[in-house]
């Protein structure tokens, strides 16, 4: 018989809200944004960018930091009355973004740890608080990330006629605002929704419960094969970066983008096309196999088979995929019916290549003509894609999950859990 009365349960409830309250949530807000910060800042300062000119550093750092987290960076150019510049970049720094996520997931899973149960007024309350931090530092964040510089032409030839007509180029990038910050408060949302999701040890509001089972394992599960897929990543780049040289390029992939070239290795494994193209002064750091794949006169495709006409150690990844599901299915084998598990992994795994289709896009350009004719040269202008075939990359992860669901339940059946009791009847 308990002996904690209402009043008391009513000051244990008012000391929980207490502890994540507006105190807590700027610090998780803070830190979020403190962690992208520096990632988008040492990995930009390792790819050159400090050298940029007119004190543009800062601003491209918040710009980076905006696309983290799916926001929209505008780039536009002038080069005089008789020139004109185009230019646009679509890519979305998933090292940053990966970063954020981790630190906004842990400030805000930290307060409801070691409860069973949490009310959907308090955690919504709770999220409420963090969301509206969040707004404001987005608008901040997106009111920062704008600037112009110029950029030089060179000594030569090509320089003289800049000078001649005018065309000094510049560029510039601004962010759409509302877009950008709507677009931010979503990214939080998600991250909230899935750090709920994922956590074992987070409570869930009652009507919920249910659901934990069966979504639970399988979100814990992708996120694990994400991460293992990136720890992959930094390995074999720190491996390159000691033994091929480039040690700072190489930094600045891992710490810009690693998610960007792991990720998509993940569905290319599981044997989804994407296509591409490489022109001009763009260029893939690593791999080099990509870029060889890529720069070609006409649109390419980025699958298993053409990688492997370059470099056969690329049927490697059909392994290392192999075992990375069968690992992803067994931390996720739950008591239940191998069949009912194997729906539930190729459900997420699903899921998962979905995601990284949609993130994973690469899409830049870049060009100067004079008197609207044609592109100058001298290595200004360049294009660069990258971008998947959704619908069969998503139904390819569907065999490869009933499959490696089937094992990994099959591996799973004679493990026994942390605090699981067997039935008599289980033997």
């Amino acid at each position: 018989m308990s002996s904690r009365t209402p009043s008391g349960q009513a000051r244990t409830s008012e000391r929980a809200v207490a502890r994540h309250g507006w105190a807590h949530a700027l610090v998780t807000v803070l830190g979020g944004l403190l962690a992208m910060a520096v990632v988008a800042g040492l990995g930009l300062w390792a790819a050159g960018a400090a050298d940029l000119p007119d004190g543009s550093f800062a601003p491209v750092v918040a710009a980076t930091m905006v696309t983290a987290v799916g926001g929209t960076v505008r780039l536009a150019g002038s080069a005089g009355d008789l020139a004109d510049t185009q230019a646009g970049l679509t890519v979305i720094p998933l090292s940053v973004t990966l970063a954020g996520a981790l630190v906004v997931a842990w400030g805000f899973l930290r307060p409801l740890r070691h409860r069973a149960v949490a009310g959907a007024r308090e955690l919504a309350g709770w999220a409420g608080r963090v969301a509206a931090l969040w707004l404001l530092a987005l608008i901040g964040l997106t009111l920062a990330a704008r600037h112009t510089f110029d950029i030089s032409l060179g000594d030569d030839t090509l320089g003289e006629l800049g000078d001649l007509f005018g065309a000094s180029p510049k560029v510039g990038f601004t962010t759409d605002v509302p877009l950008s910050v709507f677009v931010g408060v979503v990214w939080l949302a998600g991250v909230l929704v899935l750090a709920l999701l994922v956590s074992r040890g987070a409570p869930l509001p009652a009507g919920l419960l249910r659901f934990q089972a069966s979504v639970r394992p399988a979100a814990y599960a992708m996120v694990a094969l994400l991460l293992a897929c990136v720890a992959i990543g930094v390995v074999i780049a720190l491996i390159v970066a000691a033994t091929k040289g480039h040690p700072r390029e190489t930094f600045a992939v891992i710490l810009l983008g690693i998610p960007n070239l792991v990720w998509p290795a993940l569905t290319i494994g599981l044997g989804a096309t994407w296509n591409g193209r490489v022109e001009g002064p763009f260029g893939l750091p690593m791999p080099q196999v990509l870029d060889e794949v890529l720069r070609t006169p006409d649109i390419s495709e980025l699958n298993l088979r053409t990688l492997a006409e370059h470099d056969g150690r690329v049927w490697w990844l059909l392994v290392v995929d192999i075992v990375l599901l069968l690992a992803a299915a067994f931390v996720m084998a739950a008591r239940v019916r191998a069949w009912q598990h194997a729906v539930h992994m190729a459900v997420a795994l699903m899921l998962t290549v979905f995601m990284i289709c949609l993130v994973g896009r690469i899409s830049a350009h870049y060009g100067l003509s004079v008197l609207g004719i044609g592109d100058l040269g001298g290595g200004l202008g360049g294009e660069l894609f990258l971008r998947p075939k959704l619908w069969g990359a998503v139904g390819l992860a569907v065999p490869w999950g009933l499959v490696t669901g089937f094992a990994g339940a099959l591996l799973a059946r004679h493990v026994r859990r942390r605090g699981e009791v067997r039935s008599d009847s289980e033997g």
